[in-house]
């Protein structure tokens, strides 16, 4: 990158040149190579300033990450607000209901939750790969963006640290369902979401500022079939395969192996009758920390594995 007095002298220099270029189709005294010699130095220092401003674009854009990055620490560390998502409690291993199929436009309820200890994989690694980068999430979600009102998503929201949290083993984990109410100065990387679950004094969900490297779009029910946001255009997880699913009669997101894919639960597929509420996609998995219990989950829950911070 250019300092500050090399891009000046550069600018200068491009000025110089340009003030050279011919202004008419006369042909200077240097001839053609003079206009060749010219042609070169001109290119040379265009290039020189495209790099440098390209650079000085990636370099705003980690501030403007750090900085909201930072704002939600703040907000989080000023917010008074006693612990919420206590740990799950265990118990035998229920049957899992045929009949009792979540649809996809109704958002689970919280009750209880946990937060995952760290831990040995409870299966293979997820076969996309999963970047908190800014550029790099910008780009896994550009046919999404902007992220519009009302969109749910897979939220990780910052740590609080006016407290240890050591009944649950910290949130550096800790994902949450979330709704988006705004993108943030028509910037597709900044966005305002708030928790659904209300706060212990009987006021809405608290919001938070934050950035594409903590949010995970879930599939929109709603979507057309054609859009980037429909279920159709998500990837479907294998058997075996480590994904992030919403625990049942929560609104936490946990780490889980999958037992059965909705192709192999329903060999017809996930397609055309994804939007019907008899026929939504089911995934079979198996949560960690949940002694081997197995849960029917909604695909509209279902979502890759982001690893661990």
């Amino acid at each position: 990158m250019l300092s500050e007095h090399e891009r000046d002298d550069t600018v200068g220099r491009i000025h110089r040149l340009l003030s050279q270029w011919p202004t008419d189709d006369t042909l200077p005294s240097e001839g053609f190579d003079g206009v060749r010699s010219l042609y070169k130095k001109l290119h040379t220092g265009l290039s020189e300033l495209k790099s440098t401003a390209e650079k000085d674009a990636e370099a705003v854009d980690d501030v403007l990450e750090r900085l909201s990055v930072l704002i939600a620490l703040r907000k989080a560390s000023e917010a008074i607000a006693p612990e919420k998502r206590n740990k799950r409690p265990r118990g035998p291993s229920p049957s899992i209901p045929p009949a009792a199929t979540p649809t996809a436009s109704t958002a689970p309820t919280r009750s209880m939750s946990i937060t995952v200890p760290p831990r040995g994989s409870v299966g293979p690694q997820p076969t996309i790969p999963f970047s908190r980068e800014p550029k790099a999430r910008r780009e896994a979600l550009a046919k999404q963006l902007p992220l519009q009102e009302g969109r749910k998503v897979a939220f990780h929201p910052p740590p609080n640290t006016n407290k240890a949290d050591g009944a649950t083993g910290g949130k550096d984990e800790e994902w949450i369902l979330a709704v988006v109410t705004k993108c943030i100065n028509q910037d597709k990387n900044r966005y305002e979401v708030q928790d659904p679950e209300p706060q212990e004094d009987g006021q809405p969900g608290q919001r938070y500022n934050t950035t594409l490297r903590a949010i995970i779009p879930l599939p929109d029910p709603n979507a057309p079939s054609d859009s980037a946001a429909h279920l159709s255009a998500y990837p479907e997880f294998a058997a075996g395969s480590t994904v992030m699913a919403l625990y049942p009669d929560t609104s936490c997101f946990y780490r889980a192996e999958v037992i059965a894919s909705p192709r192999d639960l329903n060999p017809s597929g996930r397609g055309a009758g994804a939007t019907k509420q008899s026929t939504v996609p089911m995934y079979k998995l198996k949560f960690e920390d949940d002694d081997d219990q197995e849960h029917m989950v909604s695909a509209h829950w279902v979502v890759e594995w982001p690893g661990r911070d």
